[in-house]
């Protein structure tokens, strides 16, 4: 697997998670290219389908723990575009963690061509009134069982 470099000297390997995605007309403009914001929606399927894939769907995380997790900051580096129809793959790679905080490195694909690389920050906050909050535990560890070399700050 390839590994990306971060700054500060921590190792991702990459991707811990693939969700494929069709291309739809719902996703497209009138011309059948992805419309910009339809990439955020398929970043975020596949976050909330590896997370599921660890065991901790999003209703879980709000239902058993009182935590969801909330976009804090994100960068996105529109590469290609994406036509209707075509067959996309959508990578999730976690790059670090800290206390209350992700950051994963996304990608997609269409084959073996990138079109699409992102920088998510989520954080984890109470689902009650939104405060930050601790990453579980028992989230943590499934995380830390895919083989992904995570950072703790």
């Amino acid at each position: 697997m390839p590994t990306t470099s971060l700054a500060n000297g921590c190792m991702s390997v990459a991707p811990a998670f693939i969700w494929p995605i069709r291309v739809y007309w719902e996703d497209t403009d009138a011309s059948g290219v992805v419309y910009h914001a339809s990439y955020l929606r398929f970043l975020e399927r596949a976050r909330s389908e590896w997370l599921r894939a660890l065991g901790y769907g999003q209703d879980a995380l709000r239902e058993q723990h009182g935590v969801v997790f909330v976009v804090r900051a994100m960068r996105l580096e529109f590469l290609r575009a994406a036509r209707l129809d075509d067959e996309l793959v959508v990578s999730v790679a976690l790059a670090e963690r800290k206390r209350a905080s992700l950051q994963m490195r996304q990608t997609i694909r269409r084959g073996e061509t990138p079109l699409l690389d992102a920088e998510v920050k989520v954080a984890c906050v109470t689902a009650t009134d939104f405060r930050p909050r601790a990453v579980p535990d028992a989230l943590v560890a499934a995380m830390t069982n895919t083989g992904v070399r995570l950072c703790s700050h």
